[in-house]
């Protein structure tokens, strides 16, 4: 069982950033791969970026290649998303994710994630 409490979300302007970080609970932290993902009123949720637990293996959706970087701290069971030239199409609410998938690569498909934060609402203002 894992446990995901995201924080960092907030209001920003154009171009600004911010840092958003998740704190799992679980002894088994090391072992799944983090995503983060993200929803927009009115639109489903979208994959943004995940790590594996092999350090070093990313997954980036196109829209934010180049902006945002996942990092993870295993020892002390914390994911972050460090997020740079932020944009107004970025706002959404943000969720953390853990699955237990990702030998092959961490996967993109929310369905392949079993625990889920609540989510942290990031406004980006024009």
């Amino acid at each position: 069982q894992v446990q995901l409490v995201e924080s960092g979300g907030g209001l920003v302007q154009a171009g600004g950033s911010l840092r958003l970080s998740c704190a799992a609970s679980g002894r088994t932290f090391s072992s799944y791969t983090m995503g983060w993902f993200r929803q927009a009123p009115g639109k489903e949720r979208e994959f943004v970026v995940a790590i594996s637990w092999r350090v070093g293996s990313t997954n980036y959706a196109d829209s934010v290649k180049g902006r945002f970087a996942i990092s993870r701290d295993n020892a002390k069971n914390t994911v972050y998303l460090q997020m740079n030239r932020l944009k107004p199409e970025d706002t959404a609410v943000y969720y953390c994710a853990a699955s237990p998938s990702g030998a092959l690569g961490p996967p993109t498909s929310p369905a392949r994630y079993d625990y889920w934060g609540q989510g942290t609402q990031v406004t980006v203002s024009s």
